[in-house]
């Protein structure tokens, strides 16, 4: 086997090429050297793509993004036991320390020491034909679930995450504000793990608001074309015991604390452009809302596999175009202008 490999870094602003690099060695007795399968270009990555930065993490070029991934085993390390050469496997982008103070409590996804695929400053993302990951990142598919779906349950974990996090239930009543990916994969969490069966959901794009409709939500709408607040309010009047915002927008939230029944939660997903958000403090204080930030998953890979290999949640419908590594920067564009309906982009080896 040839001993470099084809890589796509960011080289600048909206800027990236491909190139050949070195292709990775296994260090470690618990490390997995992996052939990638697919990958899927997420808000994220199209974030370092278009602005070289989200909050303090800012990108030094060259960098190689991605971080949602399916790949294959091509070898692993002498005191590896999960996966066996030639598996297929689904990836958790994130390396905890499993030492610190974080990770002791069980808060692995506030890991002082986090390393986590694609992010400035930790490690390099998985844009290239073979990567190594440590064991306890990876998670064979057991011939259950696709590749396809296996890509999918990173964002799709966030989504279980999320819903865990709310304590929502059967009888709860539930907003998601952005029917992106992570939105969309709210809607199906919800449904999957508690069982709600009231949902609604907002996006500015027309193909997302049809989407979210398929996807479960009782009613969406569009803020662009009509008071999505009063359109809400006017099936349920009591409010939201959670609302879900997962577009990072000023105007989403705002319409959030306007959505919320007193007592409410307000899970705030969304990755905002801005350095500071804002929140309208009568209405915060006078609900007594509680704001919870959900950051990324915890814990949450191995029951999104088993919920996808039980057929409990549908994914596949959010792959809505596929590229060749080559085409990468052509994939990047596409996210980044929200162009022609794209959900998620995919990324095929």
């Amino acid at each position: 086997m040839t001993k470099t490999m084809k890589s796509m870094r960011l080289t600048g602003i909206r800027q990236m090429e491909i190139c050949e690099v070195d292709r990775p060695e296994l260090t470690a007795e618990t490390d997995v050297l992996l052939k990638l399968e697919l990958v899927g270009v997420c808000g994220s990555d199209v974030h370092y793509y278009s602005s070289g930065r989200i909050g303090s993490q800012v990108v030094e070029y060259p960098f190689r993004v991605g971080h949602e991934c399916s790949a294959t085993v091509v070898a692993v390390g002498s005191k590896v036991t999960r996966v066996k050469v030639g598996e297929s496997v689904a990836v958790d982008p994130a390396m905890p320390c499993y030492e610190c103070d974080q990770c002791r409590v069980g808060r692995e996804n506030t890991c002082r020491k986090l390393k986590f695929l694609g992010c400035p400053g930790q490690i390099e993302g998985c844009l290239s034909e073979f990567m190594v990951m440590p064991e306890r990142s990876v998670f064979p598919l057991g011939g259950k679930v696709s590749l396809v779906q296996a890509m999918l349950s990173e964002p799709l974990s966030i989504g279980v995450y999320a819903v865990k996090q709310s304590l929502v239930d059967a009888n709860a009543q539930i907003a998601v504000l952005g029917s992106g990916p992570i939105g969309l994969s709210v809607l199906v969490a919800a449904q999957a793990v508690a069982g709600v069966k009231e949902m609604y959901a907002t996006d500015k794009i027309a193909e997302r608001v049809d989407l979210a409709g398929k996807a479960g939500a009782k009613w969406a709408g569009n803020p662009l074309k009509e008071d999505v607040v009063e359109a809400i309010l006017g099936q349920s009047a009591l409010g939201m015991d959670a609302v879900f915002e997962c577009s990072g927008d000023q105007d989403a939230i705002d319409q959030a604390l306007e959505l919320l029944r007193p007592g409410g939660k307000l899970m705030l997903i969304g990755i905002p452009t801005e350095p500071r958000i804002s929140f309208m403090i009568d209405k915060l204080r006078r609900k007594e809302l509680s704001v919870i930030n959900v950051r990324r998953q915890n814990g949450c890979v191995e029951p999104t596999l088993e919920m996808l290999a039980s057929g409990k949640a549908d994914v596949d419908f959010m792959v809505t175009h596929r590229f060749k590594l080559e085409q990468t920067k052509e994939a990047f564009d596409l996210v980044a202008d929200y162009r022609d309906g794209v959900i998620k982009a995919v990324i095929e080896f």
